[in-house]
């Protein structure tokens, strides 16, 4: 039983991180009327969610052994 409350409990962790991660990379949103150079961050900060994302991903994989 404890063994199952401690896996739902880890995939809504999981989960509540990942849709932070997505949030803090979003925070500008998509507007149209961007500066290329706001355009250009916005861009770069969601490739360093996205990595962040994969290294998070990576980490729960090992913390499981």
């Amino acid at each position: 039983m404890e063994r199952l409350l401690s896996m739902i409990l880890r995939r809504l962790v999981n989960k509540g991180v990942n849709s932070g991660i997505k949030a803090a990379t979003n925070r500008g949103g998509k507007t149209r009327d961007e500066s290329p150079e706001a355009r250009k961050m916005n861009r770069q900060g969601q490739q360093n969610g996205k990595g962040l994302r994969q290294a998070t991903r990576m980490l729960r994989r090992i913390s499981k052994f």
